[in-house]
Order: C-alpha cells, then sequence, then structure tokens
C-alpha cells in the first residue's frame, strides 16, 4: 500500500514529470497545492489528468489539485469524508468493484511524487523506509479520480492511487507496492484508456532504492527535510534485513546442522548404550580377547617345531638316499652314534649321511 509520500515538486514540474509537456495545460485549485515531505490522506495534491471531451492525442491536459483518498460520487451527501477509507485501490479488483469500475474509462489520473514512505512490520515495532528512484527523477502512480457534492452544495475532488503485489525485490519490506508508470509509453496508454493488463504490474526494475528513515514520519505533522534523512538501524535490524536476501543460503545451513545434530546425538547414544553393556576395564577385555584366539587355536591342529624339523630332515634324507645309494657298510649304525659320535672304521671317511644321522 502506499498511505504516505513525498512531493515539493513546482507546479510546472509536475506534468513534465508525467510526460505531459507537448500541450496546453489547464490549472483548477492549484492555489490549494502546498508542497511537503510528509503528504497523506486528506491533504491536498496535484494530478494530471485528462481535460473533459478532449481526443486522445495527449492534448487538453489538466493540472488539479485534489484530496487524496476517494469519496466515491454515490456517498450520501450527509455523510462526514472518510479520505483514509479509499485512498488505495487494488489493482486486481478495480474492474470488479462498482466504486472503481465506472471510473475506469474517463476518470483516469496520474499522481506524480518524489519519493514515497513504506513500514516494515516487526515483532514489537514498524520502520518507516523511503523509496524512490536513483537517479533522482519523479515517480509517476496510476491513480483513479471521482467528484462528490456535500449537502451544503460543495463539490469535492478526491483520488485514490491504485497498488498491485510487491515485486520481487520489494517484498521484504512490504507484500504492496503503488503501480509505477515508468515511462512515457505507459502514461500515455493510462491516460487513455488502454487495457489495464500490462499496466497494472509490479515494477520490476532494478533502479528504486530505499532507505531507513525516522519513526516520526508516522504524524502527518511532522514535516521538513528531516522526513527523508537516513537513520541508523540497530544491529538486530541489519541482521534482519541481511537474512531476507540470504533465506536459501539459512535454511540449508539449518537442514544441514539439524542433520549433523541427529547424527551427533545418535552416536552419543550408541556410545553410550555400549558402555551400559561393556563396563569391564581394558585389562578383562583383553584377556576376553585372548581366551578368543587361545579358543580359536585349540580347534585347529598346529604341529609342533620338532616335528616340522623331522619331517623336514626325512625328506631331505630320502632325496639324498636316492642320489648316493650307499652301501650298508658305508653306514655305522652302533648306538654310540645316536649321541653324536662318529666312529671311524679303517680308511673309511664320515659320509654326509652319517651327519643327517644325528638329527
Amino acid at each position: 500500500m502506499c498511505g504516505r509520500a513525498r512531493c515539493t515538486l513546482r507546479a510546472d514540474d509536475i506534468p513534465r514529470a508525467c510526460h505531459r509537456n507537448d500541450g496546453p495545460i489547464r490549472h483548477v485549485n492549484m492555489d490549494r497545492y502546498r508542497p511537503s515531505y510528509n503528504v497523506g490522506p486528506g491533504m491536498n495534491f496535484p494530478v494530471v489528468r485528462r481535460d473533459d471531451g478532449s481526443n486522445t492525442d495527449g492534448a487538453g491536459i489538466v493540472l488539479h489539485c485534489m484530496k487524496w483518498g476517494l469519496i466515491p460520487s454515490f456517498t450520501k451527501k450527509s455523510d462526514k469524508p472518510d479520505f483514509f477509507k479509499m485512498f488505495n485501490a487494488r489493482s486486481e479488483s478495480v474492474c470488479e468493484k462498482a466504486s472503481f469500475r465506472r471510473l475506469l474509462p474517463k476518470s483516469r489520473c496520474l499522481v506524480a511524487v518524489e519519493g514515497f514512505y513504506e513500514w516494515k512490520k516487526d515483532v514489537s515495532k514498524k520502520q518507516p523506509y523511503y523509496i524512490r528512484f536513483k537517479d533522482g527523477r519523479p515517480l509517476v502512480f496510476a491513480a483513479l479520480y471521482d467528484s462528490w457534492e456535500n449537502s451544503e452544495g460543495e463539490k469535492l475532488h478526491t483520488f485514490t492511487i491504485l497498488t498491485t503485489s510487491a515485486s520481487s525485490t520489494f517484498q521484504w519490506l512490504h507484500d504492496r507496492m503503488p503501480v509505477i508508470l515508468g515511462d512515457k509509453g505507459s502514461t500515455d496508454a493510462w491516460l487513455n484508456g488502454s487495457k489495464t493488463d500490462m499496466l497494472l504490474k509490479p515494477y520490476e526494475n532494478p533502479d528504486l532504492v530505499w532507505y531507513p528513515v525516522t519513526p516520526a514520519i508516522g504524524k502527518l505533522s511532522f514535516e521538513g527535510p528531516e522526513c527523508v534523512k537516513e537513520v541508523p538501524l540497530k544491529t538486530q535490524e541489519k541482521n534482519s534485513i541481511s537474512k531476507f536476501f540470504s533465506t536459501r543460503k539459512v535454511e540449508k545451513e539449518q537442514e544441514s546442522n539439524m542433520v549433523q545434530s541427529v547424527c551427533d546425538e545418535s552416536v552419543k547414544t550408541n556410545l553410550l548404550n555400549n558402555l551400559k553393556e561393556e563396563p569391564r576395564s581394558t585389562d578383562d577385555r583383553l584377556a576376553s580377547l585372548t581366551d578368543k584366539d587361545h579358543d580359536l587355536k585349540s580347534n585347529v591342529p598346529v604341529p609342533s617345531l620338532g616335528d616340522v624339523g623331522k619331517s623336514q630332515v626325512k625328506r631331505d634324507s630320502d632325496e639324498f638316499l636316492a642320489d648316493t645309494k650307499p652301501s650298508k657298510d658305508e653306514i655305522e649304525t652302533s648306538p654310540a652314534r645316536k649321541k653324536g659320535n662318529i666312529k671311524g672304521g679303517g680308511d673309511k671317511q664320515p659320509t654326509l649321511f652319517s651327519y643327517f644321522g644325528k638329527k
């Protein structure tokens, strides 16, 4: 929505800002216009509209100072006007509601401002922001106007600013924004009664900028350049804005942390369970492992070192016998040889086989 704006433009600059500088311009009630840094509903505001009965070539433009906040012509004359009731109109429903539908053909107008204010809602408070074009040129809004006559015969002209859903870069601040007509083609199309489908869309160009301003802007009596002066935000508020632009990253980090936390908790639980099931000391566990190894070894027959040696000697001896084929009288079979004593007989020399016999 748009409920506060800055309009300190000179009267001659307003039609130029709306790209209406190519024809005659008539002024109506412009003596009521007072430039202000803080304009709100119920205050006088200049708008640009077509002159009654003018053609569609851009000629016959009226710069008309009206009250901000639509009072439909069918309002009872005895009623007290409420300018805050219809200071905005949702563009999605202007073709459906009777208050606005009848105004679309011939009661369109343009509103030129230097910037507008919007409030970001936090848990405990609202922080106002000032929104403008980066290059400082005026913003032009699409609007509708009407006239109403009270019981005293006084005729009152009022208008409402159309709003649409917020652009992708504006959503962090508010879910609505005014319909911004960013070039001459769009302002021409709006005033000339063209179809609204392509006009009443969020402004997606990246040339809008904003910054926080003093909360005092909430009072209509607060006026002057201090209204648009940037103010510092608290660290918490700065962090909340930064988090908005990195929501996806934060969500991914949170998911990762949750998974890690679950894993850590699971590991911790398993360790605790293991400690409860096995309260034995380190020596007990080593002894248990030794016993298990002993049991495994006992089930498998393992030859002793002596057996291995005897088997090897026997194989070597058999091979040697097969190669040398010694005679019986070359081998001494005396029991004394079993004790390692080798007896020489005549001129006979001990053989290799006799040495194997010692084994």
